[in-house]
This record gives structure tokens, sequence and C-alpha cells, in this order.
């Protein structure tokens, strides 16, 4: 049977999308889409940024459907005030068959290369390798992560930096973009957890595609056992510091802790919330609007 969404389509100030799209995730546990400008030129020469954008969540049309729709209609309202002063538009919801929302942005996923060595890939897409390419194919159904969005890319880069990584703990994993990269590049045990079974099923799926040996599991970060030479969490602000105990407990001694799905603006946020852990911030890194930092946990 073919699974169905509700797909809810909110049309917002540019300036909004970010605080909207994370709210979004948050709310809905999948990725969003932003529509972008479709051109009919090849110049680019003159072209502004559309004042208005349309970011689309895709929700399960469940009992709690109703009520989520009604969070999404307050949070629009609450915030679109301090970015423009026309109203916002009502939130339209459409039901889609799963099949029909994969076909819809594949045609916007491409082979990716990103930091040296890594390259994602779409099972669809043909790919000649270079001879040391690690390349990974993705079909990421539902979750969010095709490696394309700056959050996962600063994430890579900032994994393969550190060469042959050891054990690797992935937090909040998704597609398991990340635990599938750390195992390409060496990793001597890959564990991934997430709080959503059905993106742990992808990931899974998505490991056995790509021959790649990872645990993965629901199982809530303070269970895991042991530590690990390095820990990635590519979630909102707010999670992390909210969880900055519990990832911190996770590094070994002399490893690393890489923090990503940042905003520029809320990296002081986060700092300060890691202030207090032990951890001493190594490097920055950041692509248009968004931040990635990398800890390291004293020898």
């Amino acid at each position: 049977m073919n699974k169905t969404w509700a797909e809810v389509a909110c049309e917002v100030p540019a300036a909004m999308v970010d605080l909207l799209a994370d709210f979004l995730v948050e709310l809905s546990g999948n990725g969003v889409s932003i529509d972008n400008l479709e051109l009919d030129t090849f110049s680019l020469d003159g072209m502004d940024e559309p004042p208005v954008k349309t970011v689309r969540a895709y929700f399960t049309p469940d009992a709690e459907l109703e009520t989520k729709l009604a969070a999404v209609e307050r949070f629009i309202r609450e915030n679109a005030p301090d970015y423009g002063d026309a109203p916002p538009a009502t939130p339209t919801v459409t039901t889609i068959r799963e099949e029909d929302w994969a076909t819809g942005w594949r045609q916007h996923f491409s082979p990716t290369r990103i930091g040296r060595r890594l390259v994602i890939k779409p099972t669809w897409e043909p790919f000649a390798p270079e001879p040391e390419d690690l390349v990974i194919e993705l079909d990421p159904g539902m979750a969010f992560g095709t490696g394309t969005h700056p959050t996962t890319r600063l994430c890579l880069e900032a994994l393969e930096k550190l060469g042959r990584p050891g054990d690797v703990l992935d937090v909040g994993t998704g597609s398991g973009i990340l635990a599938m990269a750390a195992s390409k590049l060496g990793a001597s045990r890959v564990v991934g957890t997430d709080i959503d079974p059905d993106a742990v099923e992808v990931a899974r799926e998505n490991c056995a595609m790509n021959g790649v040996t990872a645990e993965l599991t629901i199982t809530p970060l303070a269970d895991i056992p042991g530590q690990f030479a390095v820990v990635l969490a590519n979630i909102l602000a707010e999670d992390l510091v909210r969880m900055a105990a519990d990832l911190t407990a996770k590094v070994a001694p002399g490893g690393a802790l890489i923090l990503s799905g940042i905003l520029v603006e809320r990296e002081p946020y986060v700092i300060d919330g890691f202030a207090a852990t032990g951890l001493a911030l190594a490097e920055t890194t950041r692509e248009g609007e968004w931040s990635c930092l990398l800890y390291r946990a004293a020898k």
C-alpha cells in the first residue's frame, strides 16, 4: 500500500524561511523543501530575490494533524510581523503519495562532491569516480539529508578533515549520510541514533545498499554505552544545547564533537550552552547562514 503524506505549504517572507524551516523540521520529524526561483533565461543579471518564498513540510495524515496545523498557523501568525507588514497567507494542505513526492525532488538531486574525496550520488544517476573517491549512493525517501544542505556538507567536510575517525556516534542520523561517510572514511565502528523509526529504517536500507556496516537504533543518547572518538550532531541549535551534557559524555578523551544545524545568528547561544562542558572550541566553519562547530576533549 502506498503511503500518503499531508504536504503543508506555507508562503512567508523570504527572511523568515530559516526560522520557519527549523520549526517545521522539529514539528514534523521530516525534512522540508523550499521553493526556488524558476528562471526562463540563462542570465542571472538583474535577478532579485523574491520577497516571498514557499516552505513545504510533510506530515503523517493522522489524528494529530489538525493540532499540528494549528501550531504552524500560530507560529507564522506570531512571527511574520517581524519580517514584513503584509499578513501571511494561510498554509495550504495537499495529500500526496510518497512516490509523487520522490519524483518531485529527484530533479534537484545530482552527484555532489563534498570535501576532497566524498561524493554523494543519487541511485538513479550515473557517475565515473576518481581513483580515491568515496562514493555514497543515496535514496533518502522522506528522511532529511541528501548531503546537499549546508548543515550536512559542513559536517561531512569537518569529518573528512579529521582523517581516519575511529569509533563514531551519529546523533540524529536521518538518512544515514554521516554514518555512511564515517564508515567510508575508515571508522572502526559507527553507531547512528534517531528518534524517528522511519528515518532509522531508511538509514538501514541506505547502509545496506552501500555495503556499509553501522549500528542504527532509536535508543536514547544517554542509554548508548561507551564513548566515541568522534560524535556528530546535526540537529537544531536548541536541541544541541539541551543535550550538551549527554553529547559531551559520549566524547572520548582526546576526541572530537562536531555540531551542525546552527544558524550563524545562533552561534553564541550554542557556544554559551557548551561553555561549561569542558570541551574546547577548536574550529568554526560557515557556509551561507549556517555554522558548524568543532570541539575537542582534553586527552
